[in-house]
């Protein structure tokens, strides 16, 4: 009898290491972990082998599971943040950028704007200092067009003309209505030094008269050196550097100071 007893504890302490060992090998679980817990009430033993052959069939459907999974998904999840984070920082430099372009194109809209008032003007103000004060001009932005892109339309109408296209003028006409246009961007903000070479070969001596004395009426804010070969112009400078080619292939600077002359 005590025999007995003694081979069924033995197999009961079998079965118990059995136990604790698949309970650990299955789902890593100490068996003094859960010694403690309290056994859900009106739950028969039938209801608690369906729910266990249950999570058994899901874990079996699983497949074999992967030990390093888990360290893969964090190098995953690192990578993930890092682009995200990088993401929203180009959407905000997206945003930033595009804040600047409208400040900087609202700027650029206004300067334009002011500018294009203050040439326009002095455009016809040169205009007609050059022809004379019954001839009309303008500068016209095409209408519907972004002013940054726009189209400036020049219209010249010396008197008794109606030219529709510039075309139409003569070339010393034309040589006037390009100086108007060259010194109304002038006086918009006029330079220390201009060159102009041979603009005024077009001309007749009339013009010439009026050529000289604009450059004349400029020359107390600026130096102008003009390249020409019309004598009046040449005449009515400060000083005048000639060349001259004295021998074959061998060129020759000449100055001349007109203000050191009586």
């Amino acid at each position: 009898m005590l025999g007995g007893i003694k081979d069924k504890l033995n197999d009961l302490k079998v079965q118990l290491a059995a136990t604790k060992e698949r309970l650990w090998v299955e789902f890593q679980v100490e068996l003094e972990q859960i010694l403690d817990n309290v056994p859900p009430e009106n739950v028969t033993l039938e209801e608690l082998q369906e729910k266990v052959d249950a999570a058994k069939k899901r874990l079996e459907n699983y497949g074999e599971i992967n030990p390093m999974a888990i360290q893969a998904f964090e190098e995953m999840k690192t990578r993930y943040d890092f682009i995200k984070n990088q993401r929203e920082d180009l959407l905000n430099a997206k945003t930033s950028l595009l804040t600047t372009i409208d400040e900087i194109d609202a700027t650029a809209r206004k300067k334009f704007d002011d500018a294009f008032i203050q040439v326009r003007q002095n455009f016809v103000e040169v205009f007609r200092g050059l022809f004379s004060e019954e001839d009309d001009c303008d500068l016209v932005l095409k209408e519907n067009s972004d002013p940054l892109e726009a189209e400036i339309e020049i219209i010249a109408k010396p008197k008794g003309k109606k030219p529709q296209v510039l075309d139409q003028l003569s070339g010393g006409e034309k040589t006037l209505t390009g100086m108007s246009l060259l010194f109304a961007l002038y006086l918009l903000k006029p330079a220390p030094f201009c060159i102009l070479d041979e603009v005024d070969a077009p001309l007749d001596d009339n013009n010439i008269a009026k050529f000289n004395n604009i450059i004349r009426r400029f020359s107390d804010n600026s130096q102008f050196i003009i390249v020409t070969h019309n004598k009046r112009t040449m005449a009515e400078v400060d000083i005048i550097y000639g060349v001259t080619m004295a021998e074959q292939g061998i060129s020759k600077v000449v100055p001349v100071d007109f203000r050191n002359l009586n």
